[in-house]
């Protein structure tokens, strides 16, 4: 039977190879019909959710359980197919430890299959249009206001011909931005590199960022997607996705092999992701729900 993260690899790995790379899809759909909710508890999907629903091409945003359908008085349509969504629930368990008991913390990893609206027929309740209305800033100006807002950023200076992150000096290098092709590639190659300060001990104390060793190893390879896939999350916060998708084809077709060999690579770093992209805009990490 395959695992949790078996199903979602297999997921994401079409995808890319089908040339759609999942992470950057136009995240600025919150100001059309928002991102992927569950009908029934209005709650968004978080982390890998929401690379996984939003390239599938449906047009609701609204996505439920086959027993929640049941539930509505309606019913998944014949020959319709569900995706999985990851939940992770955190208990705690008491465990006996020579002669005494002692708490320790455990982590589950579910998933469930949830279809979307317009696979579904006769729901009782149907859902109501999304209004909610995203602010139209100008693009640059919401990614200047990312960087500026955050309060834990780590020191960022100019010049050179180098894009990269000190953790022993928390120090972010960046090339002057008249140096990039575009400014939404300067914004891109920021958010990567203050993506990997979230990892430092002050912050996130994330160990791809704290424990590895040399350029190219296992470790350094899951700390860069982690990056590469926080830096695309803020960059369809700030709606400057569409822009900087070309230049990272190339950067993401070499994960391919790694998702490939760790299964559970893409399901944590995403996880890791979410959290490190909350740190920075300043957002409370909520857990994902079905």
């Amino acid at each position: 039977m395959a695992s949790v993260y078996e199903i979602i690899t297999d997921r994401i790995i079409k995808q890319l190879e089908s040339g759609v790379a999942p992470w950057r899809k136009p995240w600025r759909v919150r100001g059309k019909n928002g991102l992927p909710r569950n009908l029934v508890t209005g709650r968004e999907y978080r982390g890998v959710n929401v690379w996984m629903l939003l390239g599938t091409g449906f047009a609701s945003p609204y996505w439920l359980t086959f027993r929640q359908a049941r539930q509505l008085e309606g019913h998944v349509k014949e020959g319709e197919h569900g995706l999985p969504v990851v939940y992770w629930k955190f208990e705690k368990r008491e465990v006996q430890d020579t002669d005494q008991l002692i708490e320790k913390s455990t982590v589950l990893c579910r998933f469930y299959t949830v279809f979307n609206v317009e696979q579904c027929e006769g729901l009782r309740v149907q859902p109501a249009q999304h209004t909610e209305q995203s602010p139209q800033p100008q693009p640059i100006e919401t990614c200047e206001r990312v960087v500026s807002d955050w309060q834990q950023k780590p020191t960022i200076t100019l010049g050179g011909d180098i894009a990269s992150y000190s953790k022993i000096h928390d120090l972010v290098r960046m090339p002057e931005r008249e140096s990039f092709e575009s400014a939404e590639e300067y914004y891109s190659t920021l958010f990567h590199e203050l993506a990997h300060s979230t990892g430092h001990p002050t912050r996130l104390n994330r160990s791809t960022l704290t424990n590895f060793e040399r350029w190219g190893d296992s470790t350094y390879s899951k700390e860069e997607l982690v990056a590469e896939l926080s830096a695309a999350f803020l960059a369809g916060y700030c709606g400057i996705d569409g822009k900087t998708l070309t230049n990272s084809a190339s950067y993401l077709a070499n994960w391919l092999q790694a998702l490939r060999n760790d299964s559970r690579m893409i399901v944590v770093a995403g996880s890791q992701a979410q959290k490190a992209t909350d740190l920075i805009l300043n957002v409370a990490s909520a857990l994902a729900t079905p």
